[in-house]
């Protein structure tokens, strides 16, 4: 089953509501399987480069399938590195994006920039987890 983009939607509704909660303003994208964008919102008076950082983190994020924070560990050694330059350089492998992940197959991830890496993970979890009900 692939991530719909009723199901984006509704993951980015969660993200908001989420970063509303915690008083900052952010960008989110949700991006399929292979890294592409399904759907994205800029809060109001969120900072430009949070919409390069929360698709960035996302399409990491569904690349490897996991936790975009889990990955700045290893961003600069050779696999991860060659593997972004041939996808573009457009992966950005740190805190702030989690994938979306049903019945064991990575569907998607959800990024999230503008708050503190720890911020935009939390809004991106919670994002992700509004799926799941």
């Amino acid at each position: 089953m692939a991530l719909t983009l009723d199901e984006a939607n509704r993951v980015l509704e969660a993200t908001l509501a989420k970063a509303k909660q915690l008083n900052i303003k952010v960008s989110a994208a949700v991006v399929d399987a292979g890294g592409r964008l399904v759907a994205f919102q800029r809060m109001d008076n969120a900072i430009w480069a949070s919409a390069y950082g929360s698709q960035g983190k996302a399409v990491a994020s569904a690349a490897f399938g996991r936790a975009s924070g889990l990955l700045s560990e290893r961003a600069d050694t050779p696999t991860p590195r060659g593997i972004n330059a041939a996808s573009g350089g457009e992966m950005i492998m740190g805190q702030g994006a989690v994938p979306i992940i049903r019945n064991g197959v990575v569907e998607g991830a959800c990024g999230v920039g503008g708050g503190t890496s720890q911020e935009d993970e939390d809004c991106a979890r919670a994002g992700v987890e509004a799926l799941g009900r």
